[in-house]
């Protein structure tokens, strides 16, 4: 795996370039390699990756104290980002997932059908889509759900010929087979020919002898499925796996297919970015100043992690391997843990003795002159 690039090289500024240097410098290399003006599209693509970090104060400064680890290994955006499409736009990501036939997760909805040796559009079903909300926890580890459906299913009496068993389909008597019919219209120009699907057959050039007497020549049904649906560990929340074949049936053609829509339920503690679990954790100002050890709820469970004495508020530590698994590799991601500190807003009269005390003692001692 190639080692990815610093950040501020790709973009050609320093560690304490400002903001607005940021923003310049990626306007810069933007237009140098963006794809429609003749650039290189892995460089644009590496370019907005860049700036997505840096631009944002938080993820640069996680950046900072631990490089790509610290934001995600992808620029902080989804794991799906990068492939396909200008800054992580359009995916196309292809994955096995068994027999199920899931895959092409993020796919684009390509209506139609398959073109067959006539050279008519062999007729398709209808594309279905439905929604599960997963878990927090579910969208890390993966999990699997059970999806009911009514939708036009094959007809189990004539199996979607819409013939009656025992009988055969026979040549459209109206469009001769060919699954047009040409309509002749008088203009002032002359006569215009347009052709349109038979209305008989359907644009199929076959017709029932004898029309199925369950689904009446339809060659469909409408059923309850059941069917379980495999969710990979790591899916993000709006993320949709397609179900190929397993979408609304149609007499003597394929079945459309099934678009899942994942949604996430927010957690109360944990926020994500990418392959990152972010949370904050509270201390007192005496344990940041003196250092302590805490207990630090994961999606593993509870982790004992140290803070050192001197630890400011808005500091992160690294958990390394609490994160969220990759798509496409057996790693996980790590997770940050914010710690603030926090100020009592009341003090007890012992408590305000011993921290003027503090003061005296800490505050250096000023020297006048006249």
């Amino acid at each position: 795996m190639a080692t990815k690039r610093d950040y501020y090289d790709i973009l050609g500024v320093s560690k304490g370039a400002s903001a607005d240097e940021i923003k310049k410098a990626f306007r810069r290399a933007a237009i140098e390699h963006h794809p429609d003006r003749g650039g290189d599209e892995a460089k644009f693509k590496e370019v907005n990756e860049a700036y997505e970090v840096l631009k944002d104060e938080a993820k640069r400064k996680r950046y900072d104290q631990f490089g790509h680890a610290g934001v995600g290994g992808n620029g902080g955006g989804s794991p799906f980002d990068g492939f396909g499409g200008y800054g992580g736009q359009g995916q196309n990501v292809n994955f096995d997932f068994g027999d199920l036939g899931l895959g092409d997760i993020f796919s684009s909805f390509f209506g139609g059908g398959q073109q067959t040796g006539a050279g008519r559009r062999a007729q398709r079903g209808r594309d279905v889509e439905t929604r599960v909300e997963i878990t927090f926890e579910q969208a890390v580890f993966g999990t699997e759900a059970e999806l009911n459906l009514n939708i036009e299913d094959t007809c189990e009496h004539c199996k979607g010929t819409t013939v009656e068993p025992g009988h055969q389909l026979q040549t459209c008597d109206q469009c001769g087979g060919s699954g047009q019919v040409v309509n002749v219209t008088r203009t002032i120009f002359g006569n215009i020919q347009q052709a349109s699907i038979c209305p008989k057959c359907n644009g199929r050039g076959k017709v029932p002898e004898k029309a199925c007497s369950v689904c009446h020549g339809k060659g469909t049904r409408v059923k309850s499925q059941r069917i379980m649906l495999k969710i990979p560990a790591g899916i993000d929340d709006g993320a949709t796996i397609r179900l190929r074949e397993h979408g609304e049936a149609i007499a003597n053609g394929p079945k459309g297919d099934l678009y899942v829509n994942i949604r996430v339920k927010p957690h109360k503690k944990f926020t994500r970015e990418g392959d990152l679990i972010l949370s904050d954790e509270h201390i007192d100002m005496v344990e940041a100043a003196l250092g302590t050890e805490i207990e630090v709820e994961t999606v593993d469970g509870p982790v004992r992690m140290k803070v050192p004495a001197g630890t400011q508020s808005g500091s992160d530590f690294k958990l390394s391997g609490h994160g969220v698994p990759r798509l496409k590799g057996e790693t996980r991601g790590a997770h940050i843990v914010t710690i603030i500190v926090e100020t009592p807003k009341k003090l007890t009269k012992r408590q305000q003795e011993l921290l003027q005390a503090f003061r005296a003692e800490s505050t250096p001692k000023r020297k006048f002159w006249h």
